[in-house]
């Protein structure tokens, strides 16, 4: 095996596979990648059983085969190359001899025989979104996955395809995130997707106005990106029925400026911290917000504008992390808050149409 490509490119796909490396396994090869050679160009591939991610570069390709190396020296001995191309050739002893310029590495490789394949999705039923609605929706219900795995299905984000629409909905406990988007396909679908997927998912997504193919089996789905194919196994386990979960109805609504609420929360929240944690209370009167905060190190209080039907007080005192995360994840310069009570959740929406919902649970708090 032997092949000639650009550095910089090489250094590009093995640092995006990489995410996919097993940090620490009993086989080897789950801690490299597979690079193999397909005509003029390297398939580079990183799969640690539950996520896999493969890319293709071009390469002159003097003799084809397959390898595996190990997978973060081989991508710090590329990095540090001098020259814009590399040149790698593999002895029949499995010895990778790396050369550009004047340096020279030699580096043990693994037969590509030990390397597991790939899932196969045979017979999967596939959908298409355009880049920038898949990266927005995945932004705004990512958030609110669950960190813990006490329900390890809620350490993912739900997929559910319905009447040509695609809803993404995420849940851990405290708060719910749901997206809604129009799509092509008439089917019916509902998987759910690991948080670790979504977010190398976002991050290999590019700013363009191409699609993103998305083929969903039984338990694996393989999201096709530019010249990326990720591919993921899928979360078991019964989904909250987070439909009985967001009121039908709401006795008040205020429509709010989404950055002075974030710039307030932000303001009274600066007494709070890791160790000095305190819920931020939140007044709502008639055409305006009183938010206050109390901590051992001092008192915050501030105040904003707003457009509601509130005619008595209603306090709600809510985390400050999770409400500014729904807000900062609202992408809309007015948004709607619908209450129900003190103790309701609080559900925000966009001023016009039901793109995106999100519910924030209330703290329980004794009376100032």
């Amino acid at each position: 095996m032997n092949f000639i490509c650009e550095k910089n490119k090489l250094v590009e796909a093995l640092s995006n596979v990489q995410k996919a490396v097993s940090q620490k396994s009993t086989i080897a090869a789950l801690e490299g990648v597979l690079i193999s050679t397909k005509e003029n160009n390297l398939e580079i591939c990183a799969y640690n059983t539950e996520l896999g991610i493969k890319t293709f570069i071009p390469a002159k390709i003097k003799k084809g085969g397959k390898i595996v190396l190990n997978a973060h020296l081989f991508t710090d001995i590329i990095r540090k190359l001098p020259n814009d191309l590399a040149e790698i050739e593999i002895s029949e002893n499995l010895i990778a001899k790396i050369t550009s310029g004047c340096s020279s590495f030699e580096l043990i490789g693994i037969d590509a025989s030990e390397f597991p394949s790939l899932p196969n999705v045979e017979n999967a039923d596939c959908i298409e979104l355009p880049v920038v609605t898949l990266k927005s929706m995945i932004k705004q219900t990512i958030f609110a996955v669950a960190d813990t795995d006490s329900k390890p299905v809620h350490t993912g984000t739900l997929f559910e395809i319905k009447e040509k629409n695609i809803t993404l909905v995420s849940v851990d406990g405290y708060r719910l995130a749901m997206r809604t988007e129009k799509i092509k396909e008439n089917m019916e679908l509902r998987f759910v997707v690991p948080g670790k997927t979504l977010r190398e998912v976002i991050r290999l997504l590019p700013d363009n106005e191409d699609n993103v193919k998305i083929s969903a089996g039984m338990q694996h789905i393989v999201f096709y990106i530019g010249d990326y194919i990720v591919v993921s196994r899928l979360l078991d386990g019964e989904f909250l029925d987070y439909k009985s979960t967001i009121p039908e109805k709401s006795k008040f609504t205020v429509q709010v400026d989404t950055k002075n609420l974030i710039d307030s929360v932000e303001r009274v929240s600066l007494l709070i911290t890791d160790r000095l944690k305190s819920p931020v209370r939140c007044m709502f009167t008639n055409n305006r917000i009183h938010m206050s905060c109390i901590t051992t190190i001092g008192k915050a209080s501030d105040e904003i504008e707003t457009k509601s039907d509130i005619k008595d007080e209603i306090e709600i005192a809510f985390n400050n992390k999770y409400m500014l995360d729904a807000l900062k994840n609202s992408d809309c310069d007015e948004m709607l808050i619908c209450l129900n009570g003190p103790l309701n959740p609080i559900k925000i929406m966009p001023k016009t149409g039901n793109s995106f919902l999100f519910l924030v649970l209330p703290v329980r708090v004794k009376p100032e």
